[in-house]
C-alpha cells in the first residue's frame, strides 16, 4: 500500500508539473504556451511571405505537437486574432458576437515582419528534441518585449492558475523605454473591444479591475451599447439583458442586436421608462459591468512565479539588452569571419600566391605553399592569427574564374563597407541603452498607429450590485392564522415594501426572532408579530428590546426583565429572548424610555398593592442572551408600560411598528 502511494504521489507530481510547465502557464520570456511556440516555431520556418492554409500549417505543427488538432487550430486563431504576429485571410471568427472561425481548410495565414522582429534569433535560442525526436524546438523564444503583458493570457493548472489582461502594445513599449532610462512608469490593460475600466485596485496585476461596457443613453426611448466589457459577447450580453427583464428589474418593450465590427446593442423601453433611469440598473443587474480577478502567473526560470506587470516590462528591458548584445556580438563574429575572409582572398589572388600551389602534388606541400604565402601578411593584415585548415580550405575552393575575373576595387569597397560595419556594431555595443531605445522605436514604426491605439477608457467606476439598484415593490404579508410570512400570501396586511434581495428581521409576540430570506411563502409560526424591519445590521443593532417575560423558578413564579441589543445573527435560525420553555413573555417594549406600572393581586397579605420601575434602572445588555433581572415575586393583577420622557435619559420615546402586547 506505501509503494502504490508512493507511486501515485510521485506520477501526480510529475503530471502537476508537466501541466504547469509545459502546458497551462506561459514562459515569461517570450509569453507563450507550448502550442503557441510551436505554431510560431513552425510559421518561421515556412514563412515564404505568402498565405498558407491554416489546415497545412496545423499538420506541420502536429510534428512538434503530441496533442490533438484542434487545439493547434484554436490557438492559431487565437494568435491571429490578437494581431500581433500573424495576419489572417478568410473568416477567423467575431470576439464581440461570439461567432467561430471557419474551418481550418478555408482560411490561411501568414507571418507578420513584426513577429520576426521581435522573435526571430537562432543563433541565440536554444533548440531540444521534439517529442519523437525527429525534429528540433525552441526551448523558448528570446523575445524582445514582454509578449505576455500585450496579448495576456488566461490558464488553468495543477493548484494553480494565471491571468493576465492585455495591453495596449505601444504603451507597453514606451514603458520598456522607460524603464530601460530607469525612469518610473505606469501601466493599466486595454481591450480590443473597448469599454470603461476602473483600475482602482489593479495592483500591477496582482488585483482586480471593473470592466463597464460604455451606453449611449441619449435617446430617453431608446438606449445604445456601444462598447462590450471585456469577454462579454453581445449574445452573452442579451441573454443577461434578458433574465433581468425576466426577473423584473428591468422593463424593456424590445431588444436588437446589429453588432458587425464595432457593438450596438439596441435595447427600446416599455411606456413610462426612461434611458437614464435605467443606466445604473443594467450596470448592476447585468453584464454590462464585470469585476475581474487577476493572477500574473508565470514561469520564470522553469519555476511558476507571480511577477507584476512593471515588473515584467522591466525584466524585458534588461532583457532587451542582453539579447541584443548577444545578437551584436555574434554579428560581429560574422562579420570579422566575412572581413578575414575578404582580406585573405585579396591577398591571395593580388599577392598571386595561386601560382606557389600549381606544381604541388600533395595537400600538405599545398598547405606549406600558402602558409608560406601568407607569412608576410599575418602580422599586419590578418590580425596575428595564422591561416587555420579552414582558411586554407576556402582559398582552395575560389573558382579559377572569379580569379581571373577578381576586381581589386570591388574588394577593397566590400573590405570598406564590412569595416563600417564592424564599427557601427562596436559604436551600437558601447552606447547598447540608446540602441535598445531606437530598436523599440523601429518596433513601433512598424505597426500600424490607428489599430494599435487605446480603445478602452480608464474611469473611476462607482460599483454598483443589483441589490443598490433594486426596486422594494412587492407587498410582504403575515398571516397570523396559518402562520406563513412572504410576497405570496394573500391575506393579511402588508407590512413592508421589499425586494427580492432584502432579508427581513421578524420578532413574534412570543419573544421568538429570526432573520429570514425573501421569499413567496416561508412558515414562521402562528401567534402574531411584535416587530418586524429590514435586516440590515447597522439598523437592527442599534436598537433596544425590553421583554417582561414570567419564568418558574423552584416552583413559584418569579417575573424578569432584560433589555438587550442584537447585534448578529445566522439567517433562518430561529432565537428565543426567554431561556427556557417554562418561561412566557408578558411585554416586549422598543421605548427607549418608559414607565413600568404593576398592580398586584388583593387578598394575598401584599403590604404593597403597586410598584413603579423605570427602563433606566435596569443596564443594557449587548446581546438577547442571558435571563435579565427580577422584577417581581408577586401575583400580578395587571402589567402595563407607558412611555415617558425619563428623568435618567434626554431620549425621546420612539414610536414603533407595533404598540406591543397587550396586558395579561
Amino acid at each position: 500500500m506505501a509503494k502504490a502511494e508512493k507511486l501515485y504521489k510521485e506520477y501526480f507530481l510529475e503530471y502537476a508539473s508537466y501541466v504547469i510547465k509545459d502546458r497551462a502557464i506561459p514562459d515569461i520570456l517570450d509569453g507563450f504556451k507550448p502550442v503557441q511556440r510551436r505554431i510560431l516555431h513552425t510559421m518561421l520556418k515556412i514563412d515564404d511571405g505568402r498565405f498558407n492554409k491554416v489546415a497545412g500549417i496545423v499538420g506541420e505543427v502536429m510534428k512538434y505537437h503530441p496533442h490533438g488538432d484542434a487545439s493547434i487550430y484554436e490557438a492559431l486563431v487565437n494568435i491571429t486574432n490578437c494581431g500581433l504576429f500573424i495576419e489572417g485571410q478568410g473568416n477567423y471568427g467575431n470576439f464581440l458576437t461570439g461567432d467561430g472561425a471557419a474551418a481550418a481548410r478555408y482560411i490561411e495565414a501568414r507571418l507578420k515582419p513584426f513577429a520576426k522582429k521581435v522573435l526571430y534569433s537562432p543563433e541565440i535560442t536554444e533548440f531540444v528534441d521534439s517529442y519523437d525526436g525527429r525534429n528540433q524546438e525552441p526551448v523558448v523564444f528570446q523575445a524582445k518585449i514582454p509578449v505576455v503583458a500585450v496579448q495576456g493570457t488566461s490558464g488553468i493548472a495543477v493548484g494553480m492558475a494565471t491571468k493576465i489582461l492585455p495591453h495596449n502594445l505601444l504603451e507597453v513599449l514606451e514603458a520598456q523605454k522607460k524603464a530601460l532610462r530607469g525612469e518610473d512608469f505606469t501601466i493599466y490593460p486595454d481591450f480590443p473591444g473597448g469599454g470603461l475600466i476602473d483600475v482602482s485596485e489593479y495592483d500591477d496585476g496582482r488585483g482586480k479591475v471593473t470592466v463597464r461596457a460604455k451606453l449611449n443613453a441619449s435617446d430617453p426611448k431608446k438606449l445604445i451599447i456601444e462598447e462590450l466589457p471585456f469577454e462579454v459577447t453581445s449574445s452573452a450580453m442579451i441573454e443577461s439583458i434578458e433574465k433581468a427583464n425576466r426577473n423584473g428589474q428591468l422593463k424593456i418593450a424590445s431588444i436588437n442586436d446589429y453588432t458587425a465590427d464595432k457593438a450596438n446593442i439596441e435595447i427600446c423601453w416599455q411606456r413610462g421608462t426612461y434611458s437614464q433611469d435605467m443606466v445604473d440598473i443594467l450596470y448592476a443587474t447585468t453584464d454590462c459591468q464585470k469585476k475581474i480577478s487577476v493572477n500574473p502567473l508565470v514561469i520564470q526560470d522553469r519555476l511558476p512565479k507571480v511577477v507584476g506587470i512593471s515588473e515584467m516590462i522591466k525584466f524585458h528591458a534588461a532583457h532587451l539588452i542582453d539579447v541584443l548584445t548577444k545578437e551584436l556580438n555574434i554579428e560581429l563574429d560574422h562579420l570579422r569571419d566575412k572581413l578575414r575572409a575578404r582580406t585573405m582572398e585579396r591577398i591571395f589572388i593580388e599577392e598571386r600566391i595561386y601560382k606557389k600551389i600549381e606544381n604541388k602534388t600533395t595537400q600538405e606541400d599545398i598547405d606549406k605553399a600558402i602558409k608560406s604565402g601568407f607569412k608576410p601578411f599575418v602580422e599586419t593584415e590578418l590580425g596575428g592569427i595564422p591561416l587555420s585548415e579552414e582558411d586554407i580550405e576556402r582559398l582552395l575552393k575560389i573558382p579559377i574564374r572569379r580569379i581571373s575575373l577578381f576586381d581589386i576595387e570591388k574588394n577593397r569597397k566590400d573590405i570598406a563597407e564590412i569595416e563600417g560595419s564592424i564599427e557601427a556594431c562596436n559604436y551600437k555595443l558601447e552606447h547598447i541603452v540608446d540602441y535598445a531605445e531606437e530598436y523599440l522605436t523601429e518596433l513601433e514604426e512598424m505597426v500600424d498607429k490607428e489599430e494599435f491605439k487605446r480603445k478602452t477608457t480608464l474611469s473611476s467606476i462607482e460599483i454598483l450590485t443589483a441589490k443598490d439598484v433594486a426596486v422594494r415593490n412587492m407587498d410582504l404579508r403575515y398571516d397570523p392564522e396559518t402562520g406563513y410570512l412572504g410576497t405570496a400570501v394573500r391575506t393579511g396586511d402588508p407590512l413592508l415594501k421589499i425586494s427580492t434581495f432584502d432579508k427581513v428581521f421578524v420578532m413574534k409576540n412570543n419573544g421568538e426572532f429570526r432573520v429570514v430570506s425573501t421569499t413567496d411563502k416561508v412558515f414562521i409560526g402562528r401567534g402574531g408579530i411584535y416587530y418586524i424591519n429590514y435586516a440590515e445590521k447597522d439598523v437592527i443593532s442599534k436598537e433596544i428590546f425590553t421583554v417582561i417575560y414570567k419564568d418558574k423558578i423552584r416552583d413559584k413564579n418569579v417575573f424578569m426583565i432584560k433589555r438587550f441589543q442584537i447585534p448578529s445573527w445566522t439567517v433562518d435560525k430561529t432565537y428565543s429572548v426567554v431561556p427556557n420553555e417554562k418561561a412566557a413573555v408578558k411585554k416586549i417594549s422598543m421605548h427607549p424610555s418608559a414607565k413600568i406600572f404593576l398592580k398586584y393581586k388583593t387578598n394575598l397579605g401584599y403590604k404593597i398593592l403597586e410598584e413603579e420601575f423605570r427602563f433606566a434602572d435596569f443596564d443594557i445588555q449587548k446581546t438577547p442572551n442571558g435571563k435579565g433581572r427580577q422584577l417581581s415575586t408577586k401575583e400580578l393583577a395587571s402589567l402595563s408600560v407607558r412611555p415617558t420622557k425619563d428623568t435618567k435619559t434626554s431620549d425621546e420615546a420612539a414610536p414603533s411598528l407595533f404598540d406591543g402586547l397587550e396586558d395579561k
